[in-house]
């Protein structure tokens, strides 16, 4: 036997002795566990059986229309109360409105008091 034909740890015998110098490996876990609502496609879920599936629910509405249903109203918003209804930073609620001014929404900015205040203008056709 050539000393190429040895087995790693007869190469290594200082590595296959001490338990720290060998790397541990950790299992790979699922992103989330399987649902036990998912039935596979030939079970026999109640559902399905039936020919009846659940209503769908009505859709969360996005932080975007929420931002947009503030801007509409007649008063508009302030930064302060589009980041507190969104909770996104200040930075990321100005990119929100920088998103929509590229979608075709003209924003207007205006005061109130001494506060910054968004507002959609609607367009005079």
């Amino acid at each position: 036997m050539s000393d190429n034909d040895q087995p790693a740890t007869a190469l290594a015998p200082a590595a296959a002795e001490d338990p720290s110098a060998t790397k541990t490996r950790r299992l790979r876990r699922m992103a989330r566990p399987p649902s036990v609502d998912a039935a596979a496609p030939g079970s026999d879920s109640p559902a399905r059986a039936s020919g009846c599936g659940t209503a769908p629910s009505p859709a969360k509405a996005s932080k975007t229309e929420l931002v947009l249903a503030l801007l509409r109203r007649e008063e508009g918003a302030t930064l302060a109360e589009l980041t507190r209804a969104t909770g996104w930073l200040p930075h990321s609620t100005r990119a929100a409105l920088t998103g929509l001014r590229k979608r075709g929404h003209t924003i207007g900015k205006g005061r109130r008091g001494e506060v910054t205040c968004y507002a959609i203008k609607e367009s005079a056709e």
